[in-house]
């Protein structure tokens, strides 16, 4: 097991923290473990090509760099249950027990949504060499833009505390990083009967969309695939992106 760099970059602006990071790791001057936080960003990067928006100084905007050499190109959503578990670590601890992982790596609070992960690779061969983890909460923000499925939500809405956004960030780089160190050190299997433990909609029936279809069905877990589990007349298997949440 390599040590985990405690670097804590600061920047004031990027256009991407996960774009910054990501140029780190290809120029080879990245340590695992490295963050890099900013204030603001001005092109945020959200999954499916979504942008992730967030308003200047409020809010967590993290990116950190973690060697994968250890795992497999097929154990790929065991890092995402790591990342995922260590958010909850952090946003449980000031937010309490309603705090949820909506599959894949969404952070919930009750029905609305408090942060997101992306997590983009790079693959030589057959090898997975890099991972640059970027996380996005929201932490003082109260005025969203609610244009979505599920309302945001932010730690300051919960609170009503105000909260200093870069000792949060710096908290929430070393739960990650420790349950990153748990997966190198044990495994996943552990994990994820946690990540399955505090899945959103958990034995719940939901509506979901694939394609032009809608249908309710109950979620059952996740596999350490990654796939979403869900039964109605039959037991169902969902890829990412295969089926998109409609309430």
């Amino acid at each position: 097991m390599q040590s985990a760099s405690k670097s804590f970059v600061i920047l004031t602006s990027v256009e991407s923290t996960n774009n910054y990071a990501m140029g780190m790791v290809r120029e080879g001057t990245a340590k695992h473990g490295t963050a890099w936080f900013s204030h603001e960003q001005t092109h945020g990067k959200g999954r499916r090509g979504k942008i992730w928006k967030t308003e200047k100084g409020k809010n967590i905007i993290l990116s950190i760099a973690v060697s994968t050499g250890f795992l497999t190109l097929y154990q790929q959503f065991h890092l995402s249950i790591a990342v995922s578990l260590g958010s909850i670590d952090f946003f449980k601890k000031y937010a309490g027990d309603e705090t949820k992982i909506k599959w894949p790596n969404d952070i919930f609070w009750n029905d609305r949504k408090a942060g997101g992960i992306l997590i983009e690779n790079v693959i030589k061969g057959n090898t997975w060499q890099w991972a640059v983890i970027g996380i996005g909460i929201n932490v003082n923000q109260t005025a969203f833009n609610l244009d979505n499925t599920f309302l945001p939500v932010s730690l300051k809405q919960i609170t009503g505390k105000e909260y200093d956004v870069i000792e949060l960030a710096k908290e929430l780089h070393q739960a990650v990083i420790k349950r990153y160190e748990e997966l190198e050190n044990s495994g996943a299997e552990k994990m994820l009967g946690e990540y399955n433990q505090y899945l959103f909609g958990l034995n719940k029936k939901v509506k979901l969309k694939k394609g032009n279809t809608v249908f309710a069905t109950t979620i059952e877990g996740v596999s350490s695939q990654g796939k979403l589990i869900t039964i109605d007349a039959i037991e169902r298997e969902f890829d990412f992106d295969e089926v998109e949440w409609i309430g």
